[in-house]
């Protein structure tokens, strides 16, 4: 027996009792890309045997990761199932298709979803998993590429008490901040806030470094500056540079933030709440899709800006 947060007593499934002992299991991942590769890679190191797959064959090699092809191979036997793809439909196929989770984990198994989708799919998928047994949380993250490299991600956590505790020893493989929300949609929930101020964010850094460059002060020492003061943040510690040299590698795609900016504005618009920097953020994110800037990372904002000061001075 467990008790939860809230001082509830809950009665434990073999699986969530070894899962409380930190027993190592057998862990399937589903999605091997810029974040899931090295999230894989860091349960492999925490002892877990791990099973890879992704959609699109011929990922690079990871260490203590076996990779297969067919993802009923790759389900068979799972104890644990963790999803990093991109949207609602690719979720939905892999845990409820023909050839999804819900046809091979066994009673007891849980689901790992760290996916942004929208929180009304996550309960939904939830409930016919549990008419097999199956147990599901909602685990959507933040941090970027480099949390995920560094095993250093925030979770935002939805789920039952049983749920949560089949979980944690799977998240603490690749998360350094793990916050269980409340029930079953709960962590899209707080995704979704997350991308809403990440927006602002971002937006309002490009605006200030774009003016202190057009003022001719040195990007570097005005980032010094502004991180001595209330505007610390992650993102000016870590995006100044690129907005400052105009350069954008892959950190956090453009289009993938459009699509999790969607998510939040349709939740917003359900509970009758305005979000009207959120919709601009939108709207520019949009325009650097039209420019083909949608695989560039959310810092490239400060690119349309760019072209935006560029018209004006034309």
């Amino acid at each position: 027996m467990g008790s939860s947060p809230a001082g509830r007593t809950t009665l434990l499934t073999p699986f969530t009792a070894l899962a409380y002992l930190g027993v190592m299991s057998s862990v399937t991942f589903l999605g091997l890309g810029t974040m899931g590769a090295p999230m894989a890679g860091h349960l492999a190191r925490a002892g877990h045997t791990v099973r890879g797959w992704n959609r699109t064959p011929g990922r690079p090699s990871i260490d203590g990761v076996t990779q297969f092809a067919s993802l009923r191979e790759a389900l068979t036997g799972a104890d644990a199932v963790v999803l990093s793809v991109s949207d609602t439909p690719d979720v939905e196929e892999l845990l409820l298709g023909a050839d999804g989770a819900i046809q091979h984990l066994t009673p007891g198994a849980i689901v790992i979803d760290t996916s942004t989708i929208a929180p009304s799919a996550t309960r939904r998928m939830g409930e016919q998993l549990a008419t097999k047994g199956i147990l599901m949380v909602d685990a959507p993250v933040s941090g970027g590429s480099e949390g995920a490299v560094n095993g250093t991600l925030t979770v935002f956590l939805g789920g039952s008490t049983e749920s949560v505790a089949a979980a944690q020893p799977f998240l603490a493989a690749f998360a350094k901040t793990i916050t269980h929300l409340g029930p079953l949609g709960a962590g899209q929930v707080g995704k979704a806030v997350n991308q809403l101020v990440i927006s602002g964010s971002y937006l309002s850094l490009a605006e200030g470094i774009l003016v202190g460059q057009k003022a001719g002060l040195d990007p570097a020492t005005l980032a010094g500056a502004l991180t001595g003061g209330a505007a610390k943040s992650w993102v000016l510690e870590n995006r100044w540079q690129r907005m400052a040299e105009d350069r954008y590698p892959l950190g956090f795609k453009v289009a993938l933030h459009r699509k999790d900016l969607g998510i939040a504005i349709d939740l917003a618009k359900e509970l009758g709440v305005p979000v009207p920097a959120a919709t601009l953020v939108a709207q520019l994110e949009d325009a650097l899709i039209a420019a083909g800037k949608g695989g560039e990372d959310l810092s490239a904002l400060a690119n349309q800006l760019r072209r935006m000061a560029d018209a004006i001075d034309a």
